[in-house]
């Protein structure tokens, strides 16, 4: 008859059972996919910003029509205006400026001036309840005429909006019942978002915004593009600034920070993002006893 088998014990030198360590579970696969998900995403976001770069800085490299720096191409915008949003829908999605824009316009309310308005971009941001009445300028018809339709599909009900194809710059017609303009021409919010690139003298044109703010509660929202923090994006931005501007009809390698210094305008508020290209902007009218506009209050992102 056989003998149970003993089970033998290990020793240690003591004469103490040996009991191995305890393994450690191996990770869960969803907590290892979670810290993967931010590095995925960041890689995609910098592969797509390069590709992006690299595919201008090639594409707009080519020989082309000689132009002078900030000659006024802006006519361009009435030969695009109709592809207009198809061209720059995705790039704007992907780079975040849509969100950008959104959080932007969510600040207007009272009287409301939009200008280089373009398409119509920002229609779907407005909160409607806050805005006492809107005004939009363009100098592009066929833009102006896709904003309003774009505005009338989104907001059919609101009744004190005016669309003015004009320069900013020129005296706004007086206001009636269909045309709202402020008395006195003054508004509490004035909205401008990509304009500072298409205008031929931008500097004039921020000096003049700031006179159609309301001098102690007035305040100027813009979302422009120009230089960056980084001399070698300002190469590349130089080096194809004019092909682009005859392409798009906007110089994408203007001194945003040097244009506002200039315009006299007080800066409450800078946020900047694509490597510095990308400008937020919250300005005010100057008064006597303001601080001098120091560009130094900005965050990079």
């Amino acid at each position: 008859m056989s003998q149970p088998r003993r089970q033998t014990q290990t020793l240690q030198p003591q004469g103490r059972l040996y009991k191995p360590p305890p393994s450690n579970p191996p990770p869960s696969p969803t907590r290892t996919t979670r810290k993967k998900t931010p590095l995925i995403i960041g890689g995609l976001l910098v592969y797509v910003f390069s590709t992006y770069v690299v595919y201008n800085y090639v594409y707009l490299s080519r020989p082309g029509p000689a132009v002078a720096q900030d000659t006024d191409t802006s006519a361009r915008y009435d030969e695009t205006a109709s592809t207009f949003d198809m061209e720059v829908s995705l790039a704007e999605k992907t780079s975040g400026i849509m969100k950008w824009r959104a959080k932007l316009v969510t600040k207007a309310h009272g009287h409301v001036l939009e200008t280089s308005v373009g398409t119509g971009r920002n229609m779907a941001y407005y909160d409607m309840s806050k805005c006492s009445s809107l005004t939009f300028v363009d100098q592009s018809a066929p833009m102006v005429r896709i904003a309003r339709d774009k505005f009338y599909t989104l907001h059919p009900t609101y009744s004190a909006a005016a669309f003015f194809t004009q320069s900013a710059r020129s005296p706004l017609p007086s206001s009636t019942t269909s045309t709202p303009v402020p008395e006195g021409g003054c508004y509490d919010i004035i909205v401008q978002t990509m304009g500072l690139c298409s205008t031929p003298e931008p500097t004039a044109l921020l000096a003049h915004l700031g006179t159609l703010a309301k001098p102690d509660t007035g305040r100027i929202l813009l979302l422009e593009h120009g230089r960056s923090h980084y001399e070698w994006v300002n190469w590349v931005l130089d080096r194809t600034a004019g092909a682009h501007a005859v392409r798009h009809g906007c110089w994408w390698n203007r001194d945003i920070g040097r244009i506002v210094a200039d315009s006299g305008l007080v800066v409450e508020k800078i946020r900047r993002r694509h490597l510095g290209t990308t400008w937020w902007l919250e300005l005010k009218p100057r008064k006597s006893d303001d601080a001098a506009v120091t560009m130094g209050q900005k965050s990079k992102e």
